[in-house]
């Protein structure tokens, strides 16, 4: 009997998935990005965080309890710090999410680590993800993934790149079932301080290559408004982002045409390093 097959791994989320609200609203273009949220998106992107942040988000797909997700995201910048700087040392995160319900679902704990060293960035991280069916147990594997970030054009033009499971972590010795293992990359403009358009593309192997784009406008200082979509799934998207002192929220909706609505709410703090 098959205990899990790649198409469903993939289907569910054993992937690197959504990460943040901010990301879903921009259609998941997030390889670029340097929130907290990096930890999952592109780890690379820690490096940048330059203050100890804590995130909460919540997910829910197509109005189904069965497909929900919690995770909770913490990123500490190491050693000596500058004002408004990411760390001399680097950034470490970590990551601890839930997906699905008591008949299915996948916890993954994940580590990282990003370091940003004139304008690139760099990053890795190991998950220990584990996938459990009613009836028929659980299965643990561990995988690896790197990330890199590059200020192409400074303070205007930015490259991504994220590859999850890099060491093809096997979940089962039948038909080799393994985590999914996948590349995205992509790019983002900015050329201004309230504009941002994010295109990026994502491959997994044993799938077609998802284009995805978003773009996110910073109406006020505290409001941003976003919108996106994603090719494969064929998801269109749009949010807005809250922020005051370190408070920041996120809300995102994802409409596909044919499964309807999903829901994505993020909130992260941020706190002052002694």
């Amino acid at each position: 009997m098959v205990w899990l097959t790649p198409q469903l791994l993939a289907a569910q989320g054993s992937g690197p998935g959504l990460r943040g609200a901010r990301a879903a609203a921009l259609g998941n273009a997030s390889a670029t990005l340097t929130d907290v949220w990096a930890i999952g998106n592109n780890v690379a992107g820690l490096g940048q965080v330059a203050q100890p942040t804590v995130g909460f988000y919540a997910e829910n797909r197509y109005l189904s309890r069965a497909l929900n997700t919690a995770a909770l995201a913490v990123a500490v910048p190491i050693g000596p710090q500058q004002a408004n700087t990411a760390s001399a040392r680097g950034v470490a995160g970590l990551e601890a999410q839930r997906f699905g319900d008591k008949l299915y679902n996948e916890t993954r704990v994940g580590a990282g680590y990003g370091y940003r060293g004139g304008l690139v960035s760099i990053g890795a991280r190991v998950d220990m993800l584990q996938i459990s069916i009613e009836g028929l147990g659980s299965r643990r594997a561990v995988a690896v993934s790197l990330g890199g970030q590059a200020e192409v054009v400074p303070k205007h033009l930015f490259f991504g790149a994220y590859l999850y499971n890099l060491n093809q972590a096997k979940l089962a010795e039948y038909r080799d079932e393994r985590v999914p293992t996948v590349l995205k990359a992509g790019l983002s403009y900015r050329p201004t301080d309230k504009v941002m358009l994010n295109v990026e593309t994502e491959k997994d192997v044993q799938q077609a290559a998802d284009f995805k784009a978003g773009i996110e406008y910073q109406v006020l200082e505290s409001l941003a408004v976003r919108g996106g979509f994603a090719s494969l799934t064929r998801q269109t998207t749009a949010g807005v982002g809250f922020r005051g002192g370190r408070l920041q929220i996120d809300y995102a909706a994802a409409w596909h045409a044919a499964l309807g609505l999903s829901q994505h709410l993020g909130v992260s703090l941020r706190f002052e390093k002694p």
